[in-house]
């Protein structure tokens, strides 16, 4: 049947003069995996908030339906929780590690600082988000009782320090404790990670600027 007349001439097929076995392929929107739709739909969340973030507003910054996210993530709030568990993970991965690391509370403490200022720089935008969740939703009430599980694992290694007589006693643990996660937290404000400074000058810095201040001193 000639070309024009009945069926369509084939819009695909090999052009005269592509070499034997070769064919063109139709390019198409590259697919997404259910961690980069992670990392985007995290990123609408830090920049626009999650309540304001809808999954129209994810489908259109990945260039896919509402079908192919429903593919990979019941929903939203999945998004969040896998977004800030992969922060928590990180903290509390660090507190499992606390029993291997030799010395005293003061010591085991700087660890656990100098270690969670490494998973900010890492998880940058994942931090992020889970200190901005405010405990509207079941996910973020589950984040939350996270959160304090951990300061209380800090608390406890401050009040450690103290009994020891390495840190100083005017302050209370608690305080201190918050105090020391504050400054570590504050960096998600003005962090970049194309910046000047890296992660390990970063741990470096705070826990001289904490630990300087805290230790107790000899007489004279």
């Amino acid at each position: 049947m000639a070309e024009g007349r009945g069926r369509p001439a084939d819009r695909t097929a090999t052009p005269p003069g592509t070499p034997s076995g070769a064919r063109r392929t139709r390019r198409g929107r590259p697919g997404h995996d259910r961690e980069s739709l992670l990392r985007v739909a995290v990123g609408l969340f830090n920049e626009r908030g999650f309540d304001g973030t809808s999954m129209d507003d994810l489908a259109r910054e990945l260039g896919v339906t509402k079908a192919a996210i429903y593919h990979h993530v019941p929903g939203k709030q999945e998004l969040l929780r896998l977004a800030v568990d992969r922060a928590l993970d990180g903290l509390f991965a660090l507190a499992d590690e606390l029993d291997s690391v030799p010395g005293r509370a003061v010591d085991r403490l700087e660890h656990l600082v100098r270690g969670s200022v490494t998973v900010l720089v890492d998880r940058l935008p994942f931090v992020t988000l889970l200190l901005r969740v405010r405990g509207n939703t079941e996910v973020e009430r589950d984040a939350l009782e996270r959160r304090r599980e951990f300061d209380r694992i800090v608390a406890g290694l401050v009040a450690d320090a103290v009994a020891d007589g390495d840190l100083r006693s005017d302050v209370d643990p608690a305080t201190t404790a918050r105090l020391l996660f504050g400054m570590v937290n504050s960096l998600i404000e003005w962090y970049r990670p194309q910046g000047h400074i890296g992660g390990p000058d970063l741990a470096d810095a705070v826990a001289k600027v904490a630990f300087d201040g805290l230790r107790t001193r000899p007489p004279g």
